[in-house]
């Protein structure tokens, strides 16, 4: 273990971190089910569910099969002029599952290369429609779409982690985030913003593009379905796009397979990611509608331009399909009810400490905001002495699990994050030693 720290400290380049001044990690041995076992025998309940996408847990045995059965055929083929089993399985039921409008499935590489391909879509679309200037996107701020450009240039410009790159990003059109909450109407007032900017800058605007009903990395804030179908309705008055990144939230996260269905819309684009693969390899898809699909068929060059190397991966589509039909096979929907009950008791108790902002939850996502941001090595290091894997961000300490939790670990998730909120605005929280 220690020549493997070794190597990783002098050569590993982690993500967001400098290889410098470095934060710790914890070296893992293997994962099963809702535990990650780390090479000192210390066992884990993850509550990350590595980033949102293992919704079935580790090392799971129908994957695992999916994912043996394939490699007996084929790891890889170029989806160019090819096509096979596991890719046209997996349109199938994206399609079948997804609103009714998406008809056409564009398989790609991970999320932000999804939001890349939605964003080229729509630009496409309305040059072949003939807007020659509509070349601008219109989004909301908190809002978070990956790290790759065109994705960057519509994640929040103030509050987002792309500060650095803003003299090189397209400049696009920003409108406050959505005020009501998830269970609260939306008036005229909440929209208003918006609407405006729509009708100041619909000249040049191609699509709006947002998360639906839950921002993810950008904050953690849920939002009111009205709102939602609000914005849906201005896009055809406008006549523009309407582009949803479900990345985070599709495939059951927020309670229902796809957050759209909150507010009964269905968008022209649909970004897929994480979930769809079940956190087995990396995977996305953008799901467009039969309108845009023939308008940009018929428009110059006649082809949608984007190709990527790895599209339509078999390995990677025989896992989605089998994730997609474990998911279906199961009760989802109470499980996720069932987190979401549990959640709300186990992490009530940090609504009454002092430096909580916000304690709120949807589904099976669980957060905790406080005033102040979270000092993330010392609260990550005493989350994993009680036991637990939880990565805060910002102000926040939040719970995405595995579906599959049980009722015990998520106890033992949501006492740790308890315990350390507490210890931390109490001030009796000490961070550990940078490596």
């Amino acid at each position: 273990m220690e020549r493997l720290l070794a190597i990783d400290a002098a050569h590993a380049w982690h993500p967001y971190t400098s290889t410098i001044d470095r934060d710790p990690v914890y070296p893992v041995r293997a994962a099963a089910g809702c535990e990650i076992e780390l090479m000192d025998g210390r066992r884990l309940v993850d509550g990350m569910a590595s980033w949102w996408c293992a919704i079935h847990g580790y090392n799971h045995p129908i994957l695992n099969a999916a994912a043996s059965e394939q490699l007996g055929r084929m790891a890889h083929v170029m989806f160019g002029g090819l096509t096979h089993a596991p890719a046209v399985g997996l349109v199938e039921r994206l399609v079948r599952l997804t609103p009714a409008p998406l008809q056409h499935v564009f398989l790609c590489d991970s999320g932000s290369v999804s939001v890349e391909v939605a964003m080229k879509m729509a630009l496409q679309y309305q040059q072949a429609a003939g807007h020659t200037a509509r070349v601008r996107f219109l989004t909301v701020r908190s809002g978070y779409h990956g790290d790759t450009f065109d994705a960057m240039s519509v994640c929040d410009p103030v509050n987002g982690m792309h500060s650095l790159f803003e003299r090189v990003l397209p400049k696009q059109v920003f409108a406050a985030p959505p005020a009501p909450a998830f269970d609260a109407p939306c008036t005229d007032a909440d929209i208003a913003e918006v609407a405006a900017l729509m009708q100041r800058h619909t000249h040049e605007l191609a699509a709006v593009i947002l998360e639906p009903i839950v921002q993810g990395a950008g904050g953690m804030r849920f939002y009111s379905p009205e709102y939602l179908a609000r914005l849906r309705a201005l896009c055809d008055r406008h006549g523009l796009l309407l582009i949803l990144d479900e990345i985070a939230t599709g495939f059951g996260r927020t309670g229902k397979l796809f957050a759209c269905e909150h507010a009964g819309i269905a968008p022209d684009i649909l970004c897929l990611g994480k979930a769809l693969t079940g956190g087995y390899l990396t995977g996305a898809a953008t799901l467009a509608s039969a309108d845009v699909a023939a308008t940009i068929s018929r428009g110059e060059p006649g082809a949608f331009m984007h190709g990527p190397t790895f599209m339509g991966n078999p390995l990677a589509c025989a896992i989605a399909n089998a994730s997609i039909d474990l998911l279906l096979s199961r009760d989802w929907q109470g499980e996720v009810a069932g987190i979401e009950a549990r959640l709300r008791a186990g992490l009530e108790p940090c609504r009454e400490l002092p430096g909580v902002a916000d304690v709120r939850v949807l589904g099976a996502i669980g957060v905790v905001e406080l005033t102040e941001p979270v000092p993330m090595r010392a609260v990550q290091q005493a989350l994993v002495e009680r036991g637990v894997w939880v990565r805060p961000f910002g102000r926040l300490v939040y719970l995405m699990p595995p579906f599959i939790i049980s009722p015990e670990q998520l106890a033992q998730l949501c006492t740790a994050v308890c315990e350390v909120v507490a210890e931390l605005v109490e001030g009796r929280l000490t961070a550990p030693p940078r490596r």
